[in-house]
This record gives C-alpha cells, sequence and structure tokens, in this order.
C-alpha cells in the first residue's frame, strides 16, 4: 500500500497581501503584469472586443506594417494599417498592377483570404509577404474576349459575330 501526501498548493489569503503590493487597476501598480502608475488606455478591435492598447513603438508609425506582396513576375513593397482588410489592400495592389479588386486572389499563409478579413486577425506582420494571383476564370473569359468569337443564340441556330 502506497501513501500519498498532499501538498498545499495555495498560500492562506493572510499571507498575500503582506507581500507589499497593491493589486488595483488605473493608478496602482500592479506586480508581474507590467502595469505601472499611469491610466490604461483601451481600444476597440472590429471583431468587436474592448482590450487594452497594445504598444506599437517598433513597427515605426501607428499600427503602419509593411508587406511584400508576390506576383508572378514581380513584388510590391506597401505599407498599409495593420487594422485594414483584405478588400483595401487589393484597391492599393490594383492601382499599381492594373488589375481590378474583383480579378485579384490574395493568398496568405497558404490559403485565399476573403475580402472582408482584417489583416491582424489573420496574422498578417510586419515583413510578411503575400501572394497575389490573378483569377483563373476571369483570366480566360478575357482570353476567350480577346479572340473575337462571340456564340449568341439557341442550340438550334447558332450565330457567330
Amino acid at each position: 500500500m502506497i501513501k500519498l501526501r498532499s501538498k498545499k498548493l495555495f498560500k492562506s489569503s493572510s499571507k498575500l497581501n503582506t507581500s507589499g503590493a497593491t493589486h488595483g487597476v488605473g493608478g496602482a501598480a500592479v506586480k508581474g503584469l507590467g502595469v505601472t502608475s499611469g491610466e490604461i488606455k483601451w481600444e476597440l478591435r472590429p471583431g468587436g472586443m474592448l482590450v487594452q492598447k497594445r504598444d506599437c513603438k517598433e513597427s515605426g508609425g501607428e499600427g503602419m506594417i509593411k508587406i511584400r506582396v508576390s506576383t508572378v513576375s514581380q513584388w510590391h513593397d506597401i505599407s498599409i494599417q495593420a487594422t485594414s482588410t483584405f478588400g483595401e489592400l487589393k484597391m492599393i495592389l490594383s492601382l499599381l498592377t492594373n488589375l481590378e479588386a474583383k480579378e485579384q486572389r490574395l493568398l496568405f499563409k497558404g490559403k485565399e483570404r476573403e475580402d472582408n478579413e482584417y489583416l491582424h486577425m489573420v496574422g498578417v506582420r510586419d515583413k510578411d509577404k503575400v501572394l497575389m494571383l490573378e483569377d483563373p476564370a476571369i483570366k480566360e473569359m478575357k482570353l476567350v474576349g480577346l479572340s473575337g468569337h462571340q456564340v449568341i443564340g439557341s442550340p438550334y441556330r447558332t450565330i457567330t459575330v
């Protein structure tokens, strides 16, 4: 037969208050959390969550990140807000590449991203790479349009223009 001793994991509450640190929010210091005297700044995330404001000193500006967007034959370095959407990134790329936003497909970490997804929510950080491809359906429609033959009519009668 084996006897097990239970270890006391928690100290009594009277011993916790003797450490000298005050536990509060706002002007008080919170031990271990790095909060010193001063006011905590809050921000509202696009998802509706209220969180403590981040420190954006390392990115150079207020939430600005630099992204390298790579196409098949070239690449572009773009500075954009971290809280922007992939749709807004497509609008910037449409000015640089002469491809409409609906003709572009943006891939990050191997997945195609939707226009309404936020860059920071997906995990895009400073100096990350995003791949831009032309939508194959639109590309095919352009090639058919360039050939000059359009078929109009019913299955019984076909008119070539």
